[in-house]
């Protein structure tokens, strides 16, 4: 098996250093129509750093001939081929800048989009860029409003708004879990507001209801009856909203937990006037 291993590397590294050979001397060879020709055969085999070489080298030599726009659209693929995707999104802007009536204006206005939500972080990590993607795919729609490609851009722009959504919910839940109740309450309000139409509207709502209570019930007594009133008024937006759920009764707790509250409060208040 060893003996195996010690035969198959030896012939990776012959094989590389064949490949390495052949392409070095295609480099050093002065037949630019050659080169060009190698550069398109590396490109169609998938070698994407051999071809992308070859193309640089290529840029000042076909400059303003008839040949030029094809290297330079070949060349911003190798990038986005190789996953260097913020290098293929600015070759892309550049092609289109260079070439504005070219016919592939569609093509990489579409993938300047693809680009930045491939360059999408993780959820923890700040997402300007999938921010980015889900504005330029929505560009693209208004822009090419009978493209083929507009499916694949509204999949990329919902893919985009849930993840989104899914980092303002754990910013939400990390408040309700620190106890930090009105900053919970209003983080799952604003999710709410900004993604109207997720099927977690109600599961958000109810969180604002908890999170309200929560907040009135550790609050000073001075301020508890104003804020209990709230998780009431909260409660009753939540029927209006979804009159229908199957968390209402849930909710509801909230509302009676409150009212409770507030008869204790009135009573407490009573009593001290009294004895003034």
């Amino acid at each position: 098996m060893r003996y195996l291993i010690i035969i198959f590397t030896f012939l990776i590294v012959w094989v590389t250093t064949i490949s390495c050979n052949k392409f070095s001397k295609i480099q050093k060879s002065k037949d630019f129509e050659y080169k060009l020709v190698k550069a398109d055969e590396y490109f169609s085999e998938k070698k994407y750093k051999f071809s992308q070489q070859l193309y640089e080298e290529l840029f000042p030599v076909f400059k303003g001939t008839a040949k030029f726009e094809d290297l330079y659209y070949k060349y911003a693929y190798c990038f986005f081929y190789d996953g260097l995707y913020k290098d293929a999104e600015n070759l892309f802007k550049g092609y289109l800048e260079v070439f504005p009536n070219s016919k592939k204006t569609e093509e990489l206005d579409f993938m300047r989009g693809v680009c930045y939500f491939k360059q999408s972080p993780k959820l923890e990590l700040d997402q300007t860029t999938t921010l980015k993607a889900m504005n330029m795919m929505q560009t693209f729609i208004n822009i090419h409003p009978g493209s083929a490609r507009i499916k694949e851009a509204t999949e990329i722009i919902d893919k985009s708004r849930a993840k989104l959504e899914s980092k303002e919910f754990k910013t939400a839940q990390l408040y309700y879990n620190l106890g930090e109740y009105r900053a919970s309450a209003i983080a799952f309000s604003m999710l709410m507001n900004n993604y109207p139409e997720s099927l977690s509207g109600e599961n958000y709502k109810l969180m604002v209801v908890k999170s309200y209570f929560k907040f009135a019930k550790m609050s000073i007594f001075e301020k508890q009856e104003e804020r209990y009133l709230k998780v009431i008024a909260e409660y009753e937006d939540f029927i209006d909203r979804y009159p229908e759920s199957k968390i209402l009764k849930v909710a509801e707790t909230y509302s009676i937990l409150s009212q409770n509250q507030l008869k204790i409060i009135k009573n407490e208040q009573t009593s001290s006037s009294s004895k003034r």
